[in-house]
């Protein structure tokens, strides 16, 4: 078992983690749950995390819809994805700014403890314009192309 996570203290939510304590919370906990609130497009263009070594899924629900506005199902969806609200979720965007919305959003409807992943699947854009410094990909974390559905 790995050191105790932890994360970065937070306002609204448990606090931050980083790609790799994101991932060693979902191995050592078995209710830990892990949500990509990115967009349809970029989980299809850009690939998603894949946890099923660890004999888990990823919930896959957008933050946002394709015209950009918030998703009005989005608790909704995870409810019926399974995640309850005794359960550690830890949420995934792009770079770790979107996330941090839902982790509030879900500590407020008495969801967690809920994080938001550092960096995110992909990490800021580095100094070339390339988003190639940072996030769970550059971390070399597992990750896989979208089906379409839960992995």
């Amino acid at each position: 078992m790995n050191a105790p996570i932890e994360p970065r203290p937070a306002e609204g939510y448990a606090g931050d983690l980083t790609p790799q304590q994101a991932w060693d919370l979902l191995a050592d906990d078995p209710g830990a749950v892990l949500v990509d609130v990115r967009t349809e497009g970029e989980w299809r263009l850009i690939g998603v995390p894949d946890v099923g070594s660890l004999d888990k899924q990823v919930v896959f629900s957008q933050w946002v819809t394709g015209d950009g506005r918030p998703n009005p199902a989005f608790l909704a969806e995870l409810e019926t994805a399974g995640v309850t609200t005794d359960r550690a979720v830890m949420f995934l965007c792009r770079s770790g700014q979107r996330s941090i919305g839902a982790a509030r959003l879900v500590t407020s409807a008495g969801y967690g403890p809920a994080y938001n992943v550092l960096e995110g699947f992909e990490g800021p854009v580095g100094p070339l314009g390339a988003r190639d410094q940072a996030g769970w990909k550059v971390r070399e974390l597992p990750h896989t192309t979208f089906t379409g559905q839960s992995r």
